[in-house]
This record gives C-alpha cells, structure tokens and sequence, in this order.
C-alpha cells in the first residue's frame, strides 16, 4: 500500500514538472558570447537565456553577454540567430537581447509577489554547455541580498535548491504552472542548494526601462534588506495592514538611509504611506522622480512605530 501511495505520488510530481517544462522549453535559449582574438572569432562562453515576447525579445544576465564582441542565440529547435543587445543592467545583473526572425513563441510571465517558501520551483537552463537541462527543488526563501559581479547588493533575490551550474545563468525559473517567476543567476561557491533567481517582478521593471531607454535610472536608499514575516501582536499594535516587512541587515555607509538615521536592525514597514511587504513593492516606488525629493519611510524600532525623511539619490 505504502509502496503504491509513492508511485502515485512520484508519477503525480513527474507529471507536474513534464508539464510545467513543456510550456517553456521551446522559449528557453543557449546563449554563445564571441569575441575576437588574433583577428578571428572566437567562442569565449555560453549562458541561458528565454524569449518574453513574439518578436524576439529575451532576458539573459549581465554577466554571461558583458563585453561580448558578438552574440549568438540558438534555439530549441537548433536555429541560430545573432542577438542584439538592447541593454544591460550589471546592478540587477540582466540584460535584454533582441533577434529577428518567424513570429516566436514567448513564455508566459508570473507573479513573484505570490511566491511561498517550500514552493515547488523548475530550473532550465544550459549548465556547462548541456542544453535545455532541468532541475527541480523548492523556494528556499525570499527577498535575500546578494552581491552582484559589480559589488553592489542585489535585492529581493529568490533563494532555491533547485540546482544551478556555470551555464545556467540567464534561464528562466518557473513555477508548477510553467509561469517565470525568476530569472536565475548565481550559486555561492562552495555551498550546496544555494541558488538565486532575479525576481521575475524586477525583471519586468528592468526590462521597460532598457527597452525604452537602453539603461535603468533609480533611486538609491543603501540599504541590504530581508523579508520578514510581522507577528500579530506586533501588527495590531500598530494597526498595521503588513503581513509582511523588511527587516534592515546592513546600512551602507554615507547613504541616503545612514543619513536619514535610519539604523540596522530597524524594519521598513511603509514608504511615504504606503505599506510595504516586499522589496519589489519598494523598488517599484524608487523612481527617478524620487530622486533628490524627501519621502517619508515608516520604520520599527525596538517594537516602537516611528518615521523618517529619507532623500533618495541616483544610482550610478
């Protein structure tokens, strides 16, 4: 009987994953860099990558088509296509590629906003080259920090198990409905099922800006921040509409946060009165029109409500 429930379930959880893959895998993309040594060209590295839109618009990382000389994008089928690279945003480590050819077949895009911890996630990607690879796990956590390849502090990163190799950088992560809810990027070396994604949501973002602009503008606070879940007693304390906050880890010297007073260990809870419970629900109010303009943080300490005026600069 025992024996019987398992094979129900491991054909149940096999036939999700299948399913959830085949909604994307025409989508997905390898990724090769060239650049030019000795006056020929040369095959310097591959990535992942996946299209978004029926006219050949597609994420990939910053890091896997920086400094390319030229890109190339092969598809599922084995077609071949040189890319343009529309922009690149190395602070949240994704770029967008273009490329021409038949109407295509984009993936569809998630909600990472509707995320949950213990979330069944799919990874596909080409991992040292093996293409259209897939793994499997679950969400980890969410809205983690993580230092890009620039050094600067990626926020509202997912963290998954599902396992990630040199290769997989730029691929898409979806959920069991085969929605992208991230774009993977990075593992932390030495450590195993430590995986991160870009949020899905901030990709969005990222996307409109280098599309329309070539290069993102934001306002900067300096802080590296985590997602927290609120305590009811804490939230009817204040009357707070929160479920969730984010917790305050680290204060970046001379930032707009330090100078504001704002303090590690403090957790953000609104922004100029507005309630906020994720990272992408804060940075999509970091506009440029925020830039150099007073706005007002509402901020826990020691279990006491209090607010702060914050003055947000560009992001170079």
């Amino acid at each position: 009987m025992i024996l019987d429930f398992e094979r129900i379930y491991m054909d149940s959880y096999s036939a999700t994953i299948i399913d959830a893959v085949g909604k994307v895998k025409t989508a997905v993309v390898k990724i090769e860099i060239y650049n030019t040594k000795e006056n020929k060209s040369q095959l310097a590295g591959t990535g992942s990558g996946f299209l978004f839109s029926s006219d050949g618009y597609l994420f990939t990382n910053s890091h896997v088509i920086h400094n390319a000389k030229s890109i190339k994008v092969k598809m599922h089928d084995g077609a071949e296509h040189v890319a343009e690279l529309i922009g690149e945003d190395a602070d949240t480590d994704l770029a967008i590629l273009k490329i021409n050819g038949a109407e295509f077949t984009p993936v569809k895009l998630g909600d990472a906003e509707s995320l949950q911890i213990g979330q069944l996630v799919i990874a596909i990607g080409n991992p040292l080259g093996f293409q259209h690879t897939v793994t499997a796990g679950v969400i980890s956590a969410l809205g983690r920090s993580l230092e890009s390849q620039n050094s600067r502090m990626m926020d509202n990163m997912i963290q998954t198990d599902a396992a990630l190799n040199p290769g997989n950088s730029g691929g898409p992560l979806i959920n069991a409905e085969g929605e992208v809810v991230g774009v993977n990027t990075a593992t932390i070396r030495g450590a195993q099922g430590l995986c991160f994604a870009i949020s899905i949501n901030t990709a969005k973002d990222v996307a409109n800006q280098l599309i329309r602009f070539g290069k993102v503008k934001r306002a900067y606070l300096g802080v590296v921040m985590q997602q927290i879940d609120l305590v009811p007693k804490l939230r009817a304390m204040h009357e707070l509409p929160n479920r969730q906050a984010l917790f305050i880890s680290e204060v970046a010297a001379g930032s707009p946060a330090e100078k504001a007073g704002i303090l590690s260990g403090d957790i953000i809870h609104s922004f100029n009165n507005r309630a906020v419970e994720t990272s992408d629900s804060l940075f999509k109010q970091l506009t440029e029109d925020k830039i150099g303009q007073f706005q007002y943080i509402g901020i826990l300490r020691n279990n006491l409500k209090t607010e702060f005026r914050i003055t947000p600069v560009q992001r170079n």
